[in-house]
């Protein structure tokens, strides 16, 4: 968290950073403004205090919650509700998300079949049944 608000590689894992001048306060920074109007109306809705400001970056306007680090793990979680509520699929096509899904269930089922098949036809206990390169 001790990054400055605008860094210039930003991969977009967290949107929150200590701020600059007061390490007593935690930053919110949010570059869509439906996401901050959600958060917005969750902070005021649980009661916590908090400053807003926008900043002009490079290439996008961030909208900024300043908010008291004793008011952290209740901000995080509705951080995290306010990105599950505006995330979108990675595959936005559902019949190829659910597809993969069952095609990846379906390998994982049969590698842990033959796995399981290959330990119980090699070895029972420490004795060695059929060899695979037999001598």
């Amino acid at each position: 968290m001790d990054n400055p608000v605008d860094h210039t590689l930003d991969l977009g894992l967290v949107n929150y950073v200590k701020h600059p001048s007061n390490k007593d306060y935690v930053v919110y920074r949010f570059a869509d403004q439906e996401r901050a109007n959600s958060f917005e109306q969750a902070l005021e809705a649980d009661g916590i205090w908090f400053e807003k400001s926008t900043k002009e970056g490079k290439q996008r306007n961030y909208y900024l919650f300043g908010v008291h680090k004793t008011d952290y793990t209740k901000t995080e979680k509705i951080n995290f509700s306010v990105e599950a509520q505006h995330k979108k699929p990675l595959i936005k096509i559902a019949f190829l998300r659910y597809f993969l899904l069952f095609f990846s269930l379906i390998a994982l089922t049969l590698a842990t079949i033959g796995y399981c098949k290959a330990q119980n036809k090699y070895r029972i206990g420490n004795e060695v049944i059929q060899s695979v390169n037999p001598q």
